[in-house]
């Protein structure tokens, strides 16, 4: 395995570098050796530079015998009867790596005023010009800049030309221990998380604590699927009791939404949404197989995930939702889904009456729909080169597969999924802007694809910020720069009302009275800044 040569050059190399080919070098940062319960001594290799997020490599006698990244486990045969033991010590030693990195790039905040500053509103406008003053975690006043600080205790930080945006809300997470750096490099102080385990309230009460460098972890959202060969492994039920048992079970752990996904069977949707309102829980998700968007919200969804689940409420409700017929159903025939339609405009209608919401991922559809084998994906295409070098190669691989006119049926079922986005904004449906992936990279590619679709910028970034802490209940104190919330706001250079693009330009973000400088973020992870 190329992991295996990599630890064996890193070993044997007296600076303890190897470059790669064509550009970049890995590291070797640390080596443990570790005795197991057996009495058999392992080395712990820490690689950094293949990938964004360390590399640990487990070595016996210069062989690799296992390599423990998240949920995918590669152990030797030999070892298969350690590998939880396995995991259990890496993740000391990854949290271990995780508090010190919080220590290093964490810069507390007292009092800080940010000067002649263009400030971001409610409405979607810019104020130019203004003194912000931050104590502690809150915003304390904002006033015209009268070009003197009467406050001397006070940080000044010069905001000359850039633009203060609330931090912003990604709608759709998967949160780990080692993405939390990716959302704050990218403006993002604040996340629901749209399915994990049921630790995560552990990870974030570390974020909150600034333990680990994250977000806010504002809503948490419970994962149900039947069983099947399709399910989704992270909560399976093999029937309807057992689900409502589950939905009493995330609430009991103050979780605040159901997710439900594709391979639920049909006529447990008004049962399990019936319960999921009782205990005042939202109802949204995938739609089960052989079901339709507009059953699904008859049933009691209140909210639906990704685009291609809402164009397949036009093609068949003998779908199986649980294959990859999901999406080439959608590549294939969303085209033809006319926009002025009866079925179409009932559709929207209900959308509109049920205040349903939508949460699109039209990002994923771009890299999934419009890439071409071997040629940069557009989706990434801007930040590729900033990235670690195996990072990069995924961003070849071209999506769907698309022989002869298939590439242009399927760039025009893409736009057609643009043209409904914005028809739906255009006809006041509420819509959340999220990733399901990378975190800051793709959330910026989503924003800039809404305001592509035809959605003004500055409506674009209303989304991003207030809507989104309306529509997660934290508008009190989140999602707005006034006098008095929560001082979670990022610094950009330049102005993305103007120019969406602007929003990849992150110098800082303040999250619960800490400042983190982007650059040193990116650095951590072997990412250049956008400078």
């Amino acid at each position: 395995a190329v992991y295996e040569i990599i630890a064996q050059l890193l070993t044997a190399s007296e600076n303890s570098k190897v470059a790669l080919y064509p550009e970049g070098e890995v590291e070797l940062v640390d080596q443990y050796s570790i005795t197991l319960s057996d009495s058999t001594s392992l080395n712990l290799l820490m690689i950094k530079g293949l990938e964004m997020i360390p590399r640990y490599l487990w070595m016996k006698n210069n062989e690799m015998v296992a390599s423990i990244s998240g949920n995918l486990h590669i152990v030797r045969e030999d070892f298969k009867a350690f590998r939880k033991e396995l995991q259990s010590l890496q993740g000391t030693y990854e949290d271990e790596y995780l508090f010190k990195i919080a220590k290093e790039l964490s810069n507390k905040i007292d009092k800080v005023i940010i000067k002649n500053v263009n400030v971001f509103t409610p409405e979607g406008t810019i104020v130019n010009n203004q003194d912000v003053f931050i104590e502690g975690k809150k915003i304390k006043s904002i006033k015209p800049s009268k070009g003197k600080v009467l406050n001397g205790t006070a940080q000044v930080i010069d905001g000359t030309g850039k633009t203060l945006l609330p931090g912003m809300f990604d709608m759709h997470t998967h949160n780990t221990k080692f993405r939390g750096l990716l959302h704050l490099a990218g403006g993002i102080t604040s996340v629901r998380d749209m399915a994990n385990n049921k630790q995560l309230k552990q990870l974030s009460a570390q974020f909150d604590n600034n333990e680990i460098i994250g977000p806010n972890i504002v809503i948490f959202c419970g994962i149900i699927d039947g069983s099947g060969p399709f399910a989704n492994q992270r909560n399976v039920v093999d029937n309807l009791e057992e689900g409502l048992a589950e939905i009493q079970s995330y609430k009991d752990l103050n979780y605040d939404q159901i997710k439900l996904y594709s391979s639920i069977r049909p006529e447990w949707v008004k049962p399990l949404a019936a319960k999921a309102h009782e205990l005042n829980m939202r109802v949204s998700g995938h739609i089960p197989a052989y079901m339709t968007a507009t059953q699904a919200i008859e049933q009691g969804y209140n909210e639906i995930q990704h685009m291609n689940m809402l164009f397949l409420n036009f093609m068949s409700d003998t779908i199986d939702t649980r294959t990859p017929l999901r999406f080439t159903m959608v590549a294939n025939h969303g085209a033809d889904v006319d926009l002025k339609s009866k079925e179409y405009l009932d559709f929207v209608s209900l959308l509109k009456s049920k205040d349903i919401v939508i949460d699109p991922t039209i990002s994923l559809f771009e890299n999934m729909f419009t890439s071409k084998k071997g040629v940069p994906s557009p989706t990434y295409s801007k930040i590729m080169k900033r990235l670690p070098l195996i990072e990069q190669r995924a961003f070849y691989s071209g999506g769907l597969p698309k022989e002869g006119d298939k590439a242009a049926l399927f760039k025009d079922s893409y736009m057609n999924m643009l043209n409904a986005l914005n028809d739906m904004y255009q006809k006041g449906i509420s819509i959340v802007p999220g990733t399901d992936g990378l975190p800051g990279f793709l959330y910026h590619r989503e924003l800039e694809l809404y305001e592509s679709a035809g959605i003004p910028a500055a409506e674009v970034l209303k989304m991003a910020t207030i809507n989104s802490a309306k529509i997660t209940g934290t508008s009190d104190y989140l999602g707005s720069i006034e006098v008095g919330k929560n001082a979670d706001l990022i610094l950009i250079d330049g102005n993305p009302v103007e120019n969406i693009s602007d929003v990849r330009r992150v110098e800082w973000t303040i999250k619960g009275g800490t400042i983190f400088y982007a650059d040193e973020l990116y650095n951590k992870m072997g990412i250049k800044h956008f400078k």
